[in-house]
């Protein structure tokens, strides 16, 4: 797919998108690590995740927007993060990466798709239920959410 003005381009990543996807990722969360220090490093670990989970990337004018991180074990769909540029919110690049997600998960035989999110970050709680999903448990500082595919 080739990227417009009106929709990114989405796909897999690559080890070379490691580095722009951690400045993405910490971008995208800077005013949430701001205000909660026990939040854990949402960008750790990407070159493991690129190599053992689905990453898709979102891109737009060549340039990194967005990125999700999916695993999917045993038919288990876990949403291990989504972050979107706040230079690029407004866009659809978040939308365009949480229905290929699903889709993929779904193609993928998950019947269900999981995620946690902070206590701390009900903006997160409000914008994934306003998107048809629902609060399971919490423990401790998390969340946990889930949507039937």
């Amino acid at each position: 797919m080739n990227s417009t003005s009106d929709q990114p381009e989405i796909r897999r990543a690559h080890m070379r998108d490691a580095k722009a996807l951690k400045n993405c990722i910490d971008r995208a969360y800077s005013s949430a690590k701001a205000r909660l220090p026990d939040l854990p490093d949402v960008s750790a670990g990407l070159r493991e995740d690129i190599a053992d989970k689905v990453v898709f990337v979102a891109e737009t004018s060549g340039l990194i927007a967005g990125v999700a991180i999916l695993g999917i074990e045993n038919g288990n769909a876990h949403l291990a993060n989504i972050a979107v540029d706040p230079g690029q919110k407004g866009k659809g690049i978040g939308k365009a990466l949480m229905e290929t997600v699903q889709r993929f998960a779904k193609q993928q035989g998950a019947t269900e798709l999981r995620l946690a999110t902070h206590v701390g970050m009900p903006e997160n709680v409000s914008l994934y239920t306003h998107l048809g999903w629902h609060e399971t448990s919490r423990t401790g500082n998390k969340i946990l959410m889930a949507k039937k595919l």
